[in-house]
């Protein structure tokens, strides 16, 4: 797509909210003591946090949101756009967006919805909600971006289990003539399908026994069809190949440098990955920080985790040019330039 722009919508505030369950790669018994060494040091991951049995997408959702709305001092009837993205709903049906709708005590006016999307689905939420909040000519929207991955892969699958952390994030948009235009640069790519996917439990394969049933699909690596399923390689080359592209576009459309911006927010795939396209696209270290150590990959709510967890202080300080690039699931990627200033960010939520 040719980079769109939305004038009129300003980035108010973010928040997130993770389980207190912790584990830790040094106690993944199904790697060996080298590789787990080995893997700490390619994919920059030393703990995850671990919802518990009752715990859902939506609870960490909700609770960012209460804080931050909170914070805020919004008036809830004011909330207008609920845009819910995740890959882990509480039901098949209804939309998670709306039961968080009823459970956040917002107007019946309020539009909500769902998104099914990994990766990339923090940017491509972002652009929903904020369309729709300029479109609307509304007051304001919230943006609930979550996932509890660790619930949908298989715990001896060493290719994707120690990979995966779960947490769910609140970002708050308000209508506002005089805020700066936001840039997105949105794609997608079916081809890449196959990289990762659940084969089981949706229509075209559904759930039955036998797709619960667990299988060594290679030496040491155990799933059923109902887990997902990662081809690592895969992601990697697509990382490495597509996302310098995108974030340039952007750039390019908004007549920017590297130096021009203060922080480049990527999806916290894997740190061996996020440095090479880094590297490639000569972003100095100091302006791309990462979650990484302490939760993993979060899926879809790894950005704005990402803020709340090493940016809060530069949000709250005053004015941040700032990329969000996600990329991955789909296949599909993204990137926006946004200006914020003066962002309400709380501090990490722990239930």
């Amino acid at each position: 797509m040719a980079v769109a722009t939305i004038s009129n919508v300003r980035l108010a505030g973010v928040a997130a909210c993770v389980p207190k369950g912790r584990r830790t790669t040094a106690d993944y018994a199904d790697l060996t003591v080298e590789e787990r060494i080995k893997f700490t040091k390619t994919t920059g991951i030393e703990e995850r946090r671990v919802a518990g049995p009752e715990q859902c997408m939506s609870d960490f959702c909700c609770a960012a949101a209460e804080r931050l709305l909170a914070e805020l001092q919004w008036e809830k009837e004011d909330i207008q756009v609920l845009v819910c993205v995740t890959q882990t709903p509480d039901y098949p049906i209804p939309a998670t967006g709306v039961s968080l709708q009823h459970r956040l005590g917002l107007s019946r006016d309020c539009l909500a919805f769902d998104i099914n999307l990994g990766c990339s689905g923090y940017v491509y939420g972002l652009m929903v909600a904020a369309s729709l909040l300029q479109t609307l000519g509304g007051k304001k929207a919230l943006l609930l971006v979550g996932d509890t991955s660790t619930k949908i892969t298989h715990e001896h699958d060493r290719t994707a289990a120690p990979l995966f952390g779960d947490a769910g994030t609140a970002t708050a948009l308000t209508y506002d003539p005089a805020a700066p235009v936001m840039r997105f640069d949105l794609h997608s790519d079916g081809a890449g399908a196959q990289a990762i996917i659940i084969r089981a439990g949706g229509f075209r394969q559904p759930l039955t026994l036998d797709a619960m049933r667990v299988r060594e699909v290679e030496p040491g690596v155990f799933r059923a069809p109902v887990n997902v399923e990662l081809n690592g390689v895969d992601v990697f080359n697509f990382g490495l190949r597509e996302v310098p592209g995108t974030v340039q576009a952007v750039l390019t459309a908004a007549q920017c440098q590297i130096a021009d911006v203060d922080q480049f927010v990527f999806h916290q795939a894997n740190w061996l990955m996020n440095e090479m396209i880094r590297k490639k696209i000569k972003v100095p270290e100091g302006k791309c920080p990462y979650s990484l150590r302490l939760f993993g990959n979060t899926s879809c709510s790894s950005i704005p985790l990402t803020l709340v967890t090493e940016c809060r202080a530069v949000l709250l300080s005053g004015r941040q040019r700032m990329i969000f690039c996600g990329f991955g699931i789909g296949l599909s990627w993204a990137t926006a330039l946004v200006e914020a200033t003066n962002v309400v960010c709380p501090e990490l939520v722990e239930i």
